[in-house]
């Protein structure tokens, strides 16, 4: 049987007399792409926060590869192979492009975050890091600051930090989200990519049905913070619970 490597258990948060998300029992495989989906408000951001650490849970357990992470904190999430992409960048805007991924790969290898230390040593990391932005063609912008790029370029930006991270599960919250029509198929080849990685597991919440059905091995969805639907991509999309969370709203319209 394939390894699973994140399971949510019963997985709740509640706010105030709010129930975001609604006791959520979910594994996720090696090897698989579950992409997220449901309505705006369906809890799906939310679930991701949850999962990553960015929110407590208020019942229910996050287990990684077997251990159980739920009051971890997103540091030590991350150091045990969970990572992150956001809808919105997060990165370090007066760092050129290169010293932002170095540092990734400098942390991973547990060197610390000294960036001035290793700025005439280590050239090995800079080595790494300079293969991580040929994978999203952002070598050629190496050396400027991340607070001069373009919306599209820092998105990329932010899927080479999650590629130096080398993560047993890849999370994308909506990662074409703001980029042009010529910038997203690069994104969408690298997660593809990363697909083909027996050994991992990517989470995908994503808005575009078309990139969806392009990607996904397994949709979920989410409908008032509860899971609705769970199943291959096919017979989750022509089900009758996904129409009647849509409001009768054809899928692809979403």
């Amino acid at each position: 049987m394939t390894q699973m490597l994140l399971e949510t258990d019963g997985l709740t948060v509640r706010f105030g007399g709010h129930v975001a998300v609604d006791a959520v029992t979910c594994g996720f495989r090696a090897g698989e792409l579950t992409a997220i989906v449901g309505p705006n408000g369906a809890g799906k951001t939310t679930y991701f926060n949850l999962i990553s650490g960015q929110v407590t849970a208020s019942a229910g357990t996050v287990r990684l590869m077997g251990e159980d992470v739920t009051r971890d904190p997103v540091a030590t999430r991350c150091h045990k192979g969970l990572g992150r992409a956001f809808q919105l960048t997060n990165l370090f805007p007066d760092l050129t492009v290169l010293e932002n991924v170095r540092l990734v790969i400098q942390a991973r290898r547990k060197m610390g975050f000294n960036l001035f230390s290793m700025a005439g040593s280590h050239t090995e990391l800079t080595v790494a890091a300079m293969a991580v932005l040929e994978r999203v063609r952002l070598h050629d912008l190496a050396e400027q600051k991340v607070g001069g790029l373009s919306h599209g370029n820092q998105r990329k930006l932010e899927v080479a930090i999650l590629i130096a991270l080398e993560p047993a599960v890849y999370m994308f919250d909506e990662p074409t989200a703001g980029m042009s029509v010529d910038e997203a198929p690069v994104v969408l080849d690298l997660i593809a990519e990363l697909k083909a990685d027996t050994d991992r597991t990517i989470l995908l919440v994503e808005h575009k049905m078309d990139v969806i059905r392009s990607l996904a091995d397994r949709i979920i969805v989410l409908h008032n913070g509860a899971l609705a639907a769970d199943g291959d991509p096919a017979t989750v999309m022509a089900s009758d619970v996904v129409q009647e969370a849509y409001m009768g709203r054809d899928l692809a319209d979403v």
